[in-house]
């Protein structure tokens, strides 16, 4: 009979230690439930956006868990208002320092890249570019005599587009101008050569197609 007690408190003892230890990890898990995940506010896009000058409007700050921020998140919307979007961006995406003109920017399109302005002539053709498409630009001289062919020459081939033509929201044309502003990635002599030719031609584009 005795070592049948002993036996019961023995299993009592241990089945205690068990619940014991059921009851800690229950409350372990309880505290680590109710901890709050790490966040922080960062700028997003409260509507859907188009390429062109962000106004303060066109963002609001959103919190996102701290894994989920991306690299370069920007989180001041003074800083962010008036800047140049060079991409399309969905409404609630973060705003990172890659998706504004800028060295941010220019840097993804590999060391050496000039975010170079070109002024092109026909503004129809141009507003049919988007961010990423390849183009060549074309350089033709002003036609003194109807007798006299124009003179042509491409003045850089296959260079991305930055930045398409802005809306007529975000800017407005100054007196005088005509055409459209697109911004490109070029080399430092694809840029000089560009400068030459806007000095005295008019500036048209071609498109390259899409590679199957």
């Amino acid at each position: 009979m005795p070592i049948v007690l002993r036996a019961l408190r023995i299993i009592n003892r241990r089945r205690r230690l068990l619940a014991a230890a059921l009851a800690a990890a229950a409350l372990a898990c309880a505290g680590l439930a109710i901890r709050p995940v790490p966040s922080r506010e960062v700028l997003a896009a409260a509507r859907d956006l188009t390429p062109g000058v962000l106004r303060a409007t066109d963002l609001t700050m959103v919190r996102l868990p701290e894994q989920a921020v991306p690299d370069g998140a920007l989180t001041s919307r003074t800083r962010a208002t008036g800047r140049i979007l060079a991409a399309p961006l969905r409404r609630g995406e973060p705003l990172t320092n890659a998706r504004l003109l800028g060295p941010g920017l220019v840097d993804a399109y590999g060391p050496g890249t000039r975010a170079t302005p070109i002024r092109v002539t026909d503004a129809a053709s141009a507003r049919l570019l988007r961010t990423g498409d390849v183009i060549d630009v074309i350089a033709a001289a002003p036609r003194w005599d109807d007798n006299v062919e124009a003179r042509t020459a491409t003045v850089a081939e296959a260079v991305r587009v930055i930045l398409p033509p802005v809306t007529a929201r975000d800017t407005e044309s100054e007196p005088g101008e005509s055409g459209a502003l697109v911004v490109l990635a070029t080399t430092g002599y694809q840029a000089i050569r560009l400068a030459q030719a806007a000095a005295g031609s008019r500036l048209s584009i071609t498109i390259h197609g899409q590679p199957h």
